[in-house]
C-alpha cells in the first residue's frame, strides 16, 4: 500500500519560502500571484494491507517524526 502525506505550515504561521517564491514570481513578469505557501509531499510504500492499521501507523510517523505538529499540519492519503 501507498501512503502519502502532504505537509503545510498552519495558517498564520510565517512562510518565508513561499515569500520568495511569490517575489521571484513577481519579478519573472507573473503578475496577480498574491500569496504562495510551499509546503512538502512524502510518499511511503508500506507493506500493510489493512487499510485502517496503515493509516493508523502513518498518522504516528507524522505525530513522532515527519511533521512538526505545532506549526504544521498534514493530510495523509493511502491508496
Amino acid at each position: 500500500m501507498k501512503a502519502r502525506i502532504q505537509i503545510m505550515l498552519r495558517d498564520g504561521v510565517l512562510d518565508p519560502q513561499g515569500e520568495a517564491v511569490r517575489h521571484a514570481l513577481g519579478t519573472l513578469g507573473f503578475e496577480g500571484v498574491e500569496g504562495v505557501r510551499q509546503g512538502k509531499v512524502i510518499e511511503l510504500d508500506l507493506a500493510h494491507t489493512d487499510r485502517a492499521a496503515a493509516e493508523a501507523e502513518v498518522t504516528a510517523m507524522c505525530e513522532k517524526l515527519l511533521a512538526n505538529t505545532v506549526i504544521e499540519s498534514y493530510r495523509i492519503e493511502l491508496g
